[in-house]
């Protein structure tokens, strides 16, 4: 029996949901922090001879509003001591390990010198090393790419964080390539884009995890017996290697005691932050942080903000091409095939120019509404700077009290930065999560995390405090949280495990 193959046509109606070029502009435009909308405004300047700015003093600032702080600019600026780089990369290897298995950052944990009163949030440095970032771009420059693949590890790398670790996974990265970008790529092509990345220098850049940053480094040594066993260590017994049961990896692969100390030894002049460590090698970039917003607090507990936009530019529409394209729409009948050519790339100038500019004023209007939702929020906070005062606030409440959508508003807390009376602070760090206990009331986690860091901080450190210890002394205190809930906040406070606390 023969098969005929028949091709028919049919027509399907679907409702397909994109960005217009104006909202992508605004999207682009609103996840930038200050000093990065200044490069990109000067950029445009220079790109679009339509656009000018107005040289008298800039009023781009929206009034400030009153619900609700100044900043004293208690700007404390905090001595580095160099130390021996072998010593910071143990140190950096043992807090990586200690804090192994949770998905946020992994922050530095020492007994006794982590900040009392601050449960998730580390005094801000006032200078980063981010030099690691153009020093892989240059790298990336010197191979042969094709347009779309050098804009694929282009974001790539503006996607690692601080410590050159890809926390993304790749699924996140192909769906904003294809909404921020229109780069519609499967997770497979940037994987094999991602490998020439972690060839670069230094070793372990861009590895996805701890796991993976060392092996990139362990790849590099000369091979033989003992790269092999070190890789081994990593690959089959890294959950052993985390919880430093050395017994265990002994044993099971049949080491001697010199064995095991030479292993330690190496894996210890690893680098678990390849980033930071490029970052020191070639000199701090001190930058100071540029807040965002500025909020001030009153003797009398009232409190106001303003956007801190003095460095910002008016921007207007050049005189000179208005008059020009006005000039050749009143007279469009007699236009020779030269003045309508050129009416329609001064129309496309001044049309780009136009919405450039209402952008920039959608962006202002959405950091407006939303800071003022914020202090409104957590006005306890603004008034006395007691982080135990801060509210349980989630994206969805600031969305709901400003109209905006989730997205809008992690796109605002992003990289962004608030000055108070009581310091500078991320954005994100107003942001905490609440717990329930079996009474039905409702405790900020953060409030919670700070007084279980103060028990292990004041606790016997020859003796230190089982998580079951710690849950019954935490509903002493008046917190009833079960004891796995202790282990979960701990790991969260890069707080390590009883046994690995006793000194």
């Amino acid at each position: 029996m023969v098969q005929k193959l028949v091709q028919t046509q049919t027509q399907k109606l679907q409702q397909l949901q994109r960005l217009s070029a104006q909202q992508m502009l605004q999207v682009k435009l609103l996840e930038m922090p200050l000093t990065e909308l200044e490069e990109n405004i000067d950029a445009e300047l220079d790109d679009n001879p339509a656009l000018e700015k107005i040289d008298e003093e800039s009023n781009f600032n929206e009034e400030a509003v009153t619900p609700s702080s100044d900043s004293d600019d208690e700007n404390n600026e905090e001595d580095f001591e160099m130390q021996n780089e072998r010593e910071e990369r143990e140190e950096a290897l043992d807090s990586a390990l200690e804090s192994i298995g949770r998905d946020d950052e992994m922050p530095d944990y020492d007994n006794g010198h982590y900040n009392k009163q601050n449960a998730d949030y580390e005094e801000i440095v006032y200078g980063d090393t981010t030099s690691f970032y153009d020093k892989l771009k240059e790298q990336m420059d010197m191979l042969e790419l094709t347009d779309q693949d050098h804009d694929i590890m282009e974001y790539l790398i503006g996607s690692l964080d601080n410590d050159g670790i890809l926390r993304k996974d790749l699924d996140s990265i192909c769906d904003e390539l294809a909404i921020y970008h229109n780069i519609d790529v499967d997770s497979t092509h940037i994987e094999n884009i991602l490998k020439r990345l972690q060839q670069f220098d230094p070793a372990g850049i861009g590895g996805r995890n701890l796991q993976e940053c060392l092996l990139l480094q362990i790849q590099r040594l000369p091979q033989g017996k003992l790269a092999d066993t070190m890789r081994t260590v990593i690959q089959e017994y890294f959950d052993d290697f985390t919880k430093k049961h050395w017994d265990k990896i002994k044993s099971g692969m049949q080491l001697s005691d010199t064995q095991v100390e030479t292993v330690q030894d190496e894996i210890r002049k690893l680098n678990p932050k390849p980033g930071s460590s490029l970052g020191e090698t070639e000199g701090r970039n001190i930058q100071q942080i540029t807040p965002d917003f500025i909020v001030e607090t009153n003797d009398d507990g009232s409190i106001s903000f303003s956007l801190n936009n003095d460095s910002l530019p008016q921007l207007t529409i050049s005189p000179s091409f208005s008059e020009m394209m006005d000039s050749l729409k009143n007279n469009k009948e007699g236009l020779n095939r030269q003045e309508k050519d050129a009416l329609l790339y001064i129309k496309e100038k001044v049309d780009k120019a136009k919405g450039y500019i209402d952008a920039i004023r959608q962006r202002q209007h959405t950091l407006t509404i939303t800071i003022k939702a914020i202090i409104e929020w957590q006005k306890k906070f603004f008034q006395d700077g007691d982080e135990a005062d801060l509210r349980p606030m989630i994206l969805k409440d600031i969305a709901d009290k400003t109209n905006l959508d989730i997205s809008t508003i992690s796109r605002v807390s992003n990289v962004k930065y608030v000055q108070t009376k009581w310091g500078i602070y991320p954005l994100k760090f107003f942001f905490t999560d609440s717990y329930t206990t079996e009474d039905g009331e409702e405790l900020s986690t953060r409030k919670i995390k700070i007084a279980l860091k103060e028990i292990i901080e004041n606790e016997d450190h020859q003796k230190p405090k089982s998580d079951e210890t710690l849950a019954s002394e935490m509903k002493e205190k008046g917190y009833p949280i079960a004891r796995r809930t202790i282990t979960k906040y701990r790991e969260q406070l890069g707080i390590p495990v009883a046994r690995l606390r006793r000194k």
